[in-house]
């Protein structure tokens, strides 16, 4: 799945920070509400919303949370054959319930979140058909324990200040941004066809109308307006602007597992959350109780902030940092190089 790096084509202009840094605060606000916010004209909002897409600088869609119906999530780190990884990596990608793949570990490592809408459905992924994998010779997976930071996360810290408070403003929101939270919910939310429906459009593309999304579940787009609402509101969905990092300069990614004394590792987990290179961290199960995911410039910014910042946690045992070599899926979207790729249906 190779593909161009974005420093071969994609030029990324303050203005489209703006825009991508408006749509981070309200996906789904009309171009008209972006252009009064950020002083643009609305033609130039949706041109360049329309250009980030094609080039694969960012994507909106919703993404189902599965622990708001009642399922648990779980980390997987699986060690292959050399020459195999590759092929199993790209088979995981295409899975619906594997919403992020990455290889590290010099190419022989892959990392995946599993994200299964049944219970039936994870234990048939990673009780039968990853262990008959003759390729795959170690895998272990851990349970997410607590999010500290993640789903609309790609609310993404390194983009704070981007905006002035009073833009900020202007734009509302579609929700608060990601705060800490268990990662599975003890009152669960029973779903309807209809929910499946509007869940389904929004997969596609996270800022379809409420007419298309009244369409689609054969409702009215009053009616689908407030279930969208409520399903938001019970984290059932997030609006998720994932963003490919190296448009943005951000060309270093590493997966870190940090070993904390268990007394240290809620404060630990919060201070993560704060940090402008973290877009992912949890609580999980297992030696390192501890998994976040880093974005940096290059690999000494990523050495100075491991060693530094990180290094002083209170209550830091040790830290494996594992550079990701190439990321095949984040966020349910899948990658070619360093672009985000939009489901054939939905390019513009």
């Amino acid at each position: 799945m190779a593909g161009a790096s974005m420093s071969e084509s994609v030029a990324v202009q303050p203005d489209d920070v703006r825009i991508i840094r408006a749509l981070q605060i309200a996906p789904r606000a009309s171009f008209a509400s972006i252009a009064v916010a950020l002083g643009l004209t609305e033609s130039a909002v949706n041109r360049r919303y329309r250009r980030l897409r094609a080039d694969g600088v960012i994507r909106v869609a919703g993404v189902v949370n599965p622990g708001a119906l009642a399922q648990s999530r779980w980390l997987v780190r699986l060690r292959c054959r050399p020459g195999s990884v590759e092929a199993i990596a790209d088979a995981l990608a295409k899975r619906e319930d594997v919403n992020w793949v990455a290889l590290s570990a010099a190419g022989c490592e892959i990392t995946c979140a599993i994200q299964s809408r049944t219970q039936e459905q994870r234990e048939d992924l990673l009780g039968r058909r990853l262990p008959r994998t003759a390729a795959v010779l170690d895998i272990n997976a851990f349970a997410m324990l607590r999010q500290f930071i993640g789903g609309r996360g790609h609310y993404w810290a390194a983009l704070h200040g981007t905006l002035t408070p009073e833009q900020e403003a202007m734009l509302g929101s579609d929700g608060v941004p990601f705060t800490e939270s268990p990662v599975v919910t003890r009152d669960p939310v029973r779903l309807t066809a209809g929910d499946e429906k509007i869940l389904n459009t929004l997969a596609t593309d996270g800022r379809a109308s409420l007419v298309d999304l009244a369409a689609a579940a054969d409702s009215t787009p009053g009616r689908v307006s407030r279930r969208l609402h409520a399903l938001l509101l019970c984290r059932v969905v997030h609006i998720d602007v994932e963003i490919a990092a190296a448009a943005l300069g951000y060309h270093a990614r590493a997966n870190l597992w940090l070993r904390v004394h268990p007394s240290a590792v809620k404060n630990a987990g919060r201070t993560l959350a704060q940090e402008p290179e973290i877009a992912f961290a949890a609580a999980v199960s297992g030696p390192h109780n501890i998994h976040a995911v880093a974005h940096c410039r290059d690999l000494d910014e990523l050495f100075e902030f491991t060693s530094d910042r990180l290094g002083s946690l209170a209550g830091l045992q040790s830290m494996e940092v594992s550079p990701v070599l190439r990321h095949v899926k984040q966020a349910s979207t899948l990658l070619s190089g360093d672009r985000l790729v939009e489901p054939p249906h939905t390019r513009a």
